[in-house]
């Protein structure tokens, strides 16, 4: 499939401007986006658009799997079209040398370094205004990633179930097709790239989807209490996401902040796990975006797929660390 990284070239011409250094680039070098020589170094380039703080989980596990597949003695450099500054500061925190197309970077080996910061990035680009990837068309995704069943659904069922309108999943399903995400034959509908997928669907499900869903903000009166909660798994109207979620799929994460779903009353809720309101509060109530007839094996955990959407837009590196197991066990 033809990806397009034309910016990568755009990226280090800026940055051989700047630092009045030949740079080569080597784009034909397979498995890498690019290779690259400064002065007498080699750097073998990963490269993405735009990195954002709601892909950054995304970002690092995919370099993290890239240094792995190469040789350990290369040096890897992320080049970004776009790179917001929040993830270019944990980049430099996990020691990732990376570059945008602005000429921001930070490049670091043994007697080479190149920082630059504070030039004016490119305006941000919208990848996903694709109604898929709007409200209604993450919902539909959700079901279809979620419910191995639902690709045989007819389009009525696909509505009923994913609770949006029937001529948005005409549509949305459309997208999906042109955009080679489903294939359709005269027998079945297939899922195809299902791992750039789930990823368009994370980034947006964090941008665009779960800000319309929070309800409230609070700190539990007794924590070991909430514990107990989560750990019994015997409310019937909460589901729990995040870090809660992960620590009962994958028992290694112990939560720290706590994300609820729920479509119940505050008040109810509040009472039922000893909460009260705080804008600074370490948990976070709400509204779910599917309906109740998704099937899920997990008692009151929200989706695996949700889960590992919040534990990736949390940008915590333990949580990362996390949803890649998620990843590679649940979805």
């Amino acid at each position: 499939m033809y990806k397009d990284n034309d910016f990568v070239y755009e990226a280090f011409s800026n940055l051989q401007e700047l630092v009045k250094m030949e740079i080569t680039v080597d784009s034909t070098r397979q498995p890498y986006d690019a290779v690259i020589q400064i002065s007498n170094h080699t750097f073998y380039c990963i490269a993405k658009k735009n990195a954002r703080k709601s892909s950054l989980g995304i970002v690092i596990n995919q370099i993290n799997e890239f240094k792995n597949s190469i040789k350990q003695d290369r040096r890897i450099l992320f080049v970004g079209e776009y790179i917001a500054k929040d993830v270019a500061d944990s980049l430099i925190q996990n020691n990732i040398n990376y570059l945008d197309v602005s000429g921001n970077c930070f490049i670091n080996a043994d007697d080479l370094k190149i920082i630059i910061e504070g030039r004016k990035q490119i305006k941000q680009k919208n990848v996903n205004q694709a109604r898929a990837f709007q409200e209604a068309g993450l919902k539909l995704i959700l079901l279809l990633l979620t419910d191995k069943e639902a690709l045989e659904y007819s389009y009525r069922m696909l509505a009923d179930k994913a609770n949006i309108a029937l001529g948005s999943v005409s549509q949305i399903m459309k997208e999906l097709e042109e955009s080679n995400y489903i294939l359709k034959t005269n027998e079945k509908r297939i899922l195809k790239n299902i791992d750039d997928l789930i990823e368009r669907w994370v980034v947006s499900y964090n941008d665009i989807l779960k800000p319309r869903l929070l309800r409230k903000t609070y700190k539990a009166i007794n924590l070991d209490y909430l514990r107990k909660i989560v750990s019994d798994n015997n409310t019937k109207f909460l589901l729990f996401g995040g870090e809660p979620a992960a620590e009962k799929m994958t028992n290694y994460l112990k939560p720290l902040e706590y994300i609820i779903y729920s479509n119940d009353d505050l008040s109810i809720i509040g009472k039922e796990l000893m909460l009260v309101p705080d804008n600074n509060g370490n948990i976070k109530i709400y509204n779910t975006c599917w309906t109740e007839s998704l099937n899920n094996e997990y008692l009151n955990i929200a989706p695996a797929l949700v889960v590992y959407a919040d534990l990736i837009g949390s940008g915590n590196s333990r949580n990362i660390e996390t949803a890649k197991m998620i990843l590679e066990n649940e979805l």
